[in-house]
């Protein structure tokens, strides 16, 4: 998470429409969100009220769930998620510069912006060649003198035998730590859930869906993946051991569609169950392209700030919109807010996949890890396994290690479990735009 300067407020008019595109193939909806100061929500209600006649506000604690999704979509509605402070508002579109001008006005206003939609992040690109060699392990380890880096990047070594753990478990030495994540809530904000996959078996927590029409079963696959890897069992039904915190409990937060698109409201809503479901972790495969040069969302900055001082940390996925390796696009939103852990994607040769984006954009747009993001087995609707590739695969990885994390340091804050993390990585060599503090490693 890369630390810089921040201005206390923004607050900005794009040029949208509702299910419309605006500058660069971005898709706005037509509603905005707002922050607002906790400790003054009604004086910023009440003037965002008379100012720009905003729609009917419904009040919304994060554990109330029921028919919230609804009240997303309907347009005589505005939501305020009071446990963050947080609204998704309904205004006029004769009535959005009205809504800005008072938000820049107006200090019980912290920052307002228009909602954009996000989207799953699998890849979809054509397939580079697999490479298959060994794991990278930590400089302490006498494996370090017998395999290096430089030995690594060359193709030498042997293949990844996957007969018991899977490469990406091998690769974070999550095969050869005794801690499981036992107790620990990992809330995964995605497709869904398919409830009855036996791997899952007595190990879900709780389920919600914040799409409009949609139950919390998966019927896209990226949301069971992505579950899998952060927290499948220790012994699968079927094949290697592929999940990093087999005792960590389930969170399965459905916000976005069998179609893989959801929108910001939806995840802030996510975010606002999770964290009152006492979640540790909070891991989103999700997200949505940035321009070169463009600044981190300030309102999901702020979200992400207030959720780690309830010590919880949240990843999210880099973005796979590179074609390495004379392109490379910047970190998505929201994973490029500097309280956000921004994930890498690396291959089986400990290199960053073709696909995954780098830390190009400063001011939060770093990379902070890199983990697994080729060819990733993992669970699957209808209770099959499937190898997938992304910065989607990657991410739960590393909220996996922070289940791992929060169960070995129960008291520790957001910000130690991220310091942790961070200086447990495994140094590579290859550009910290690439791979920020390195491979991910198990504690």
């Amino acid at each position: 998470m890369a630390n810089g300067p921040m201005d206390r407020r923004t607050f900005g008019e794009q040029p949208h429409q509702p299910n419309g595109f605006g500058a660069q193939g971005t898709e706005y909806t037509g509603r905005y969100v707002v922050l607002l100061d906790p400790s003054n929500q009604e004086n910023a209600i009440n003037a965002l009220r008379s100012s720009a006649d905003i729609a009917t506000v419904e009040r919304v604690r994060g554990a109330e769930a029921e028919n919230v999704a609804e009240l997303l979509e309907r347009p005589d509605v505005s939501v305020l998620f009071e446990d963050l402070s947080a609204a998704v508002v309904e205004v006029r579109p004769e009535q959005r510069h009205a809504l800005v001008t008072t938000a820049e006005s107006e200090s019980s206003i912290i920052a307002a912006e228009p909602e954009r939609m996000v989207y799953a992040l699998p890849i979809t690109a054509p397939q580079q060649a697999p490479t298959e060699f060994f794991p990278a392990f930590r400089s302490d380890e006498e494996v370090v003198t017998r395999h290096t880096l430089a030995e690594m990047a060359a193709g030498q070594g042997p293949a990844w035998i996957e007969d018991k753990y899977t490469w990406g478990q091998q690769a974070i030495r999550a095969n050869l730590t005794h801690l499981t994540g036992r107790g620990i809530k990992i809330a995964v904000l995605d497709t869904g859930v398919d409830p009855e996959h036996p791997d899952f078996a007595g190990r879900i927590d709780g389920m919600v869906s914040f799409v409009p029409g949609e139950s919390v079963k998966d019927g896209h696959g990226h949301g069971t993946h992505c579950i899998g890897t952060a927290a499948g069992p220790a012994t699968p039904r079927q094949g290697p051991r592929y999940g990093v915190a087999p005792e960590a409990r389930i969170l399965a937060v459905k916000v976005l569609s069998n179609r893989g698109s959801g929108t910001d409201g939806q995840i802030l809503a996510g975010m606002a169950w999770a964290v009152s479901q006492g979640a540790k972790v909070i891991s989103m495969s999700l997200g949505a392209p940035v321009r070169p040069g463009e600044m981190f969302p300030q309102t999901y900055e702020i979200l992400a700030k207030r959720i780690m001082e309830r010590g919880c940390v949240i990843v999210a996925a880099a973005g796979n919109e590179s074609r390495r390796p004379p392109i490379i696009n910047p970190v998505a939103r929201p994973a490029n807010c500097p309280s956000i852990l921004a994930v890498a994607a690396l291959d089986k040769a400990i290199a960053p996949t073709f696909f995954s984006n780098g830390g190009i954009n400063g001011q939060g747009g770093e990379i902070d890890v890199a983990a697994p993001g080729w060819q990733v087995r993992s669970a699957m609707p209808g209770g099959g396994y499937q190898n997938m590739s992304g910065t989607s695969m990657a991410t739960p990885h590393v909220a996996g290690v922070i289940a791992l994390l929060a169960q070995a340091n129960p008291s520790a804050t957001a910000d130690k479990l991220v310091a942790m993390l961070k200086s447990g990585a495994f140094p590579l060599q290859q550009p910290v735009r690439d791979v920020g503090a390195g491979l991910l490693q198990a504690p």
